[in-house]
């Protein structure tokens, strides 16, 4: 469809387009934001935009997030967002499409959510974003505005979804319509926050006019203000560098951790005292990385200074230290059993969120430890999150369940996975006195029979 609209929804001119007028015709409906992808990126930022005021269109493919957007509910667990959506609605500010190509004909602000993960050759999945972008296309008018926001390789928004919009519309950049990045800088748990309070919005445009007209909008939400970049494919970089950062000092800390365990130090007290310096910032070690980012960010760094013939040896060495850390932990928990017939003990691993606090189970390392036990034989695996009720990705023959005192009944292992809240002031009774394998160091060990207690970074 091409569609050679001669409306403006926003014009480049300063003068036509003060801060004051726009803030007003996105309050006023006039200028509405559409948000393609209801999912631990979307909902947040629909959520933001509502919370500022703004007539927010949901867009999402999947019929059970539409009914529950509808309700105004969220299947993630995302404090705010269901406050935000039930307000929207009743406010008739809200409303949910099912149908891609019409919201963009009936929105401005177009912002494109879906997720981007790893294909099984560990480079960027980016087909939802291509689907997205091709829909968009065919309902862009002149004077739209399009928005990238979820982590990518860099070059995917001038090399991938802009060749896209053009062609699908027969439209021109900068001349007809605009096009910005603007990558998610979120910590699930806590997402609107990020967007509207903690952290600036980093922006980049297509050129001068788009990077004006995106810092305009992004500045209605993000009350720390807008960082404009230079241009788009150093923004899609410096996302990359932020999850970088944080795999190769999380493999840093697994290192010092196994090292402190053998050489009688607990890691923990170092730790605290080491970062009391301002220059020192030591990270958790854990069990395992998991989620969306910071396992997936490294290797879109990797695959494509693959391509251009640079060796990024640090940020592949993390990696591969944090993908062994789950065959790690499960060998040292073994420890704490008899080991001669391991095919008769129940193990209950306690969190299937990648981390505390989420219902994410994207590349949870609870996945990773089950691969492990099962090499083993164990009889029966068990897990417990009190914020995961169901998951078709775990084995038919592993228990899920919310409920902890069905969970550890007569079970011969308990390993923590993710540091829930719950979890933390958890005692020995409350797991029928099993043997016990901390892998976040969050517990108490003095609450626990030492010689049936091991925590990752400490020693025995």
């Amino acid at each position: 469809m091409k569609n050679r609209s001669k409306t403006h929804a926003v014009s480049a001119n300063k003068n036509n387009n003060t801060d004051a007028d726009l803030a007003r015709r996105v309050r006023s409906g006039e200028f509405r934001v559409a948000v393609y992808g209801l999912g631990h990126v979307g909902s947040p930022l629909a959520s933001s935009w509502l919370r500022a005021g703004a007539h927010v269109i949901g867009v999402d493919n999947s019929p059970e997030v539409l009914e529950n957007a509808r309700k105004g509910r969220t299947h993630i667990y995302e404090p705010g967002v269901n406050e935000a959506f039930s307000k929207g609605l009743k406010e008739k500010r809200f409303l949910i499409y099912g149908d891609p190509l019409k919201a963009s004909q009936d929105s401005h602000f177009k912002l494109i959510c879906v997720p981007v993960l790893l294909t099984d050759s560990f480079s960027a999945d980016l087909s939802a974003v291509k689907q997205v972008a091709t829909a968009i296309g065919q309902g862009l008018k002149k004077g739209d505005i399009v928005s990238l926001n979820p982590s990518v390789p860099p070059g995917t928004s001038e090399d991938i979804v802009l060749p896209i919009l053009e062609e699908e519309s027969g439209l021109k950049i900068e001349q007809d319509f605009y096009m910005v990045y603007n990558p998610e800088r979120i910590y699930e748990g806590r997402a609107i926050e990020d967007i509207e309070e903690r952290y600036p919005a980093i922006v980049a445009g297509a050129g001068a006019q788009s990077l004006e007209i995106g810092a305009k909008l992004y500045s209605l939400v993000a009350k720390k203000g807008v960082i404009k970049m230079g241009n788009i494919r150093t923004a899609e970089t410096e996302k990359l560098l932020e999850g970088v950062y944080r795999d190769v000092n999380i493999a840093l800390a697994n290192e010092m951790a196994k090292f402190c365990e053998k050489a009688g130090v607990d890691f923990w007290e170092a730790r605290e005292a080491a970062n009391s310096q301002p220059f020192c910032h030591i990270h958790k070690p854990g069990v395992g990385v998991g989620g969306a980012c910071i396992p997936v960010y490294p290797q879109f760094i990797l695959h494509a200074a693959k391509k251009s013939g640079v060796e990024c040896r640090i940020i592949s060495f993390g990696r591969n230290v944090n993908d062994a850390m789950p065959a790690y932990c499960v060998e040292q928990a073994m420890k704490l059993i008899d080991r001669s017939d391991v095919s008769k003990c129940t193990v209950v691993l306690l969190g299937l969120g990648f981390r505390g606090g989420v219902s994410d189970t994207r590349l949870s390392p609870t996945y990773k430890v089950i691969e492990e036990l099962k090499k083993l034989k164990v009889k029966e695996i068990r897990v417990h999150d009190p914020l995961v009720t169901r998951d078709p990705h775990l084995p038919p023959d592993v228990m899920l369940t919310s409920d902890l005192s069905r969970a550890v009944k007569n079970a011969d292992l308990v390993m923590l996975i993710s540091d829930h809240a719950d979890y933390h002031n958890i005692t020995n009774e409350k797991l029928n006195g099993a043997p016990v394998y901390d892998g976040r160091g969050i517990l108490d060990r003095s609450r626990f029979t030492p010689r049936r207690f091991a925590s990752l970074g400490r020693p025995r």
